[in-house]
């Protein structure tokens, strides 16, 4: 029978780690699956259970174990039978003993250390996960289970295994350190007792690196023990007077005993790692960085001095240590952008020695902290990857695609070489990775049915494995390229069930939750059941309370498509104050959007002189929550342009027939009128009998009375013209609306006609509301901005009435 053992220590998160949400799906959810359903869900249990019933006690633990969420669940299920059911051989319950302390990341992977768990599979499997390289081709003939296998730890560490310059500056776990038996151990902590107040930091430093050695097992017995309570509140007592060296070598015993991230003893130690930063090489402060991402913990601090100390010394970074460096800052998520493009520099100097899977590595570090690449550098990349894509790793592809995703180069010969490899290689990649290959080619407007094909096909199988960002972000990406996979009922299908799934990951993450639904509303699928959710009051209140992003726009075009296109719906929808914020911002940026365009402009004034004037056109937002403006015109039954501008007819119009009348001659007749009767003689008697002051004076009354005077007649003048302006037209309903649309390259696929997603979708809408759309399209306006003025009133006069009829 195997025996699994739990151990407390200080610092930590003690029991049995959470199971996934998708196992609990699974175990609450059994009874009410589907035939098929429960065969597949029995068969992956069986055949992880299969794998995992190799247990061995006391297993050193400086290792990690690659399963999936199904298999983690049958194996939590063992070890918790074990621990029920077995006892130390003194009748005492192991459990009580000590305390395990596990983690299980979100990506499916379950990490060991600092436990007394040993999980091994069997030896095919053992022999499996340690040959193969996650992402990479070699993977691409494994089994399906296989490719969801992904350690986000030590995946982005492959590039130090590439070069032996790495050693220098970074933590190898696996290096050969002198073993150090228990009685050893046992006896160097009686000494830590007899003798701490003669104990020296050489000395202190040394009984950290050798118990560091002890067998992994021991580690949870040293670190709740108050022997080593009292080595390392020596450590922090003598802490300024451990030198470099010192300091690291501890640090590094930090490392290899799995000391809890947030154990207020680091405070201190990243405290006097700040101090001795001016004082450190450039290998030194780069391990001592790489020991803290092993340690698990954040060190802005020491980072902030050390990016400091790199403003002034990094021309002297080698490649090693540049690429090292751009790992670290990538993993930090900090750095600042003055330093990133002194990096990049360092590596157009260095470009021709860096390997792919290196670039793959300056690509996520860029990536991960935000900084951009100059267009130039990005091709440079592309290139390089171009010359042997076929050897580059999937994780390497990936990375590289995020990138170009980032920077939003067009480097089409590298597109065209991924759309031939990366049908091939979706199969072998975890649904991670597939997610951002399709994303990468939405935001870069690719549509390689190939690759699209190739995902869609591969993802029904293992939707399972999906978190709540993969399924958001497939669906975005089919939406937003506006693109129906051969097998589209099964693959939304599957999506949409994925979903109700993951209801419960959405409440922390509810912009994915839109992302989903507005993704399956430019594909014309309606999930009312989940529209009304993400609807209500409760949750629009969590998402704008809880999400980072503002997710006004994201509410209002959701709702704004489901009035159009869901005429049935009786579901929640967002208040008419969300309502009108969401209009408001949207219209204001539509606005400034259309109006900073001369194509726009020209083609907007153009229009007013082949309809007539200002007020047979109107620029407004027909749709407001499909994000663009719009020009549209209305006609008549006899398709004249009808003036239901009354905005232009009543601003511009007025405006120009004041101008008109504000010339008219002032005879002495309508002075006599304007001034109420008054007699020319008596008016000039007046001016004339009084002083220089009096005469200023009432030439000032009467020059206001005359001009508020004259434009009062100005208006009445106005109304009267404005009332001749066919008032027929103004009683009768237009018999056709047209939208007329001035397109850019942006709203089509790459180097196509093909319109996006939100796109087709705002057109659809239109339609629906009997509207007639014409296209100014961009391939046909824009050469046409040189060409005469008589050519370009032509061709409007072309698209307005020859639509019409």
């Amino acid at each position: 029978m195997a025996l699994v053992i739990f151990r407390r220590f200080p610092g930590s998160f003690c029991g049995t780690p959470p199971r996934p949400a998708l196992i609990t799906y699974h175990i609450k959810k059994l009874p009410d699956q589907t035939y098929e359903d429960s065969v597949l869900t029995a068969n992956k249990i069986s055949t992880y259970a299969r794998m995992a019933t190799t247990l061995k006690l006391l297993k050193p633990l400086g290792y990690q174990v690659f399963c999936g969420p199904v298999a983690y669940s049958a194996i939590q299920r063992v070890a918790y039978w074990n621990v029920g059911s077995s006892t130390r051989p003194g009748g005492q319950d192991s459990a009580k003993q000590v305390e395990n302390v596990c983690m299980i990341s979100s990506r499916k992977i379950l990490t060991t250390s600092n436990a007394c768990l040993g999980l091994e599979f069997s030896k095919a499997s053992t022999s499996k996960a340690g040959t193969l390289q996650p992402d990479s081709p070699s993977t691409m003939s494994v089994e399906e289970d296989d490719v969801e296998v992904f350690d986000s730890f030590e995946d982005p560490r492959t590039f130090l295994q590439l070069r032996p310059e790495y050693q220098l500056h970074s933590y190898n776990k696996s290096e050969t350190r002198q073993p150090l038996s228990v009685s050893e151990g046992e006896l160097i902590l009686h000494k830590i007792t007899v003798s701490q107040n003669d104990l020296q930091p050489q000395l202190i430093a040394d009984y950290f690196c050798k118990l560091s050695s002890l067998p992994a097992e021991q580690h949870p017995v040293l670190l709740s023990s108050t022997s080593f309570t009292l080595l390392y509140q020596l450590s922090v007592k003598n802490i300024q007077h451990f030198n470099t060296p010192q300091l690291i070598r501890i640090l590094k015993a930090f490392v290899n005993l799995g000391i809890p991230h947030s154990h207020p003893m680091l405070d201190v130690y990243e405290t006097r790692f700040c101090h001795q930063v001016w004082e450190m090489s450039l290998d030194q402060l780069l391990l001592v960085a790489d020991l803290w991402r092993n340690v698990g913990r954040r060190v802005p601090r020491f980072l902030k001095i050390f990016f400091s100390y790199l403003n002034f010394h990094w021309k002297d970074l080698s490649l090693s240590q540049l690429i090292h460096l751009i790992y670290i800052i990538g993993e930090s998520r900090q750095v600042p952008q003055d330093l990133m493009q002194k990096l990049e520099s360092l590596i157009l100097r260095y470009i021709d020695l860096i390997n792919l899977e290196e670039v793959g590595t300056i690509c996520l570090g860029f990536f991960k902290s935000n900084s951009s690449f100059s267009e130039f550098v990005m091709r440079k990349i592309g290139d390089l990857a171009c010359a042997d894509m076929h050897h580059l790793s999937n994780y390497a592809l990936v990375n590289i695609l995020k990138m170009f995703r980032f920077t939003h180069v067009d480097h089409m010969h590298f597109m065209k070489q991924f759309g031939q490899i990366a049908p091939q290689r979706v199969p072998s990649m975890g649904v991670q990775g597939v997610m951002h290959l399709t994303l990468a080619c939405s935001a870069l407007r690719v549509l390689d049915e190939g690759v699209m094909n190739a995902v869609a096909a591969s993802l029904p199988s293992r939707v399972a494995y999906c978190r709540s960002k993969d399924v958001a972000k497939i669906l975005w990406s089919f939406g937003t390229l506006n693109y129906k996979p051969p097998n589209t009922e099964d693959f939304y299908s599957c999506l949409i069930n994925e979903i109700h799934r993951k209801m419960h990951e959405f409440n922390q993450y509810p912009e994915h939750l839109f992302t989903c639904l507005l993704g399956l509303a430019f594909s014309e699928y309606f999930p009312v059941e989940l529209i009304s959710f993400a609807l209500s009051p409760g949750f629009v209140r969590l998402a704008q309370e809880r999400s980072k992003f503002e997710l006004t726009k994201e509410l209002y075009t959701l709702d704004g498509t489901v009035g159009i296109e869901c005429p049935d719906y009786r579901g929640n929808r967002l208040n008419s104050h969300l309502q009108q914020e969401g209009s408001e911002l949207l219209w204001n940026l539509a606005r400034r959007d259309m109006c900073s365009k001369p194509e726009f402009l020209e083609a907007l004034f153009l229009l007013e002189t082949v309809l007539g004037g200002p007020q047979y056109i109107k620029h407004h937002m027909i749709l407001p929550h499909t994000r663009s403006s719009d020009l549209e015109v209305q006609l008549d039954v006899n398709m004249k342009p009808l003036p239901f501008n009354k905005e232009a007819t009543s601003s511009q119009d007025v405006a120009k027939l004041r101008l008109k009348h504000v010339g008219v001659t002032l005879t002495d007749n309508l002075m006599n009128q304007l001034l109420k009767g008054k007699s020319r003689g008596h008016f000039q008697g007046e001016v004339e009998s009084e002083s220089g002051q009096q005469s200023m004076e009432l030439e000032k009354k009467a020059a206001i009375h005359l001009e508020r005077s004259l434009c009062n007649v100005t208006d009445r003048l106005g109304a009267m013209e404005m009332a001749d302006l066919c008032p027929q037209h103004h009683l009768q309903a237009p018999v056709m609306k047209l939208a007329i649309q001035l397109t850019n390259k942006n709203q089509y696929s790459y180097g196509s006609r093909h319109l996006l997603g939100l796109h087709n979708m705002k057109r659809r809408q239109l339609v629906r509301l009997g509207y007639r759309v014409v296209e100014l399209t961009h391939w046909e306006w824009l050469p046409l901005l040189k060409r005469t003025r008589s050519e370009k009133l032509a061709f409007l006069h072309e698209k307005v009435f020859t639509s019409a009829l």
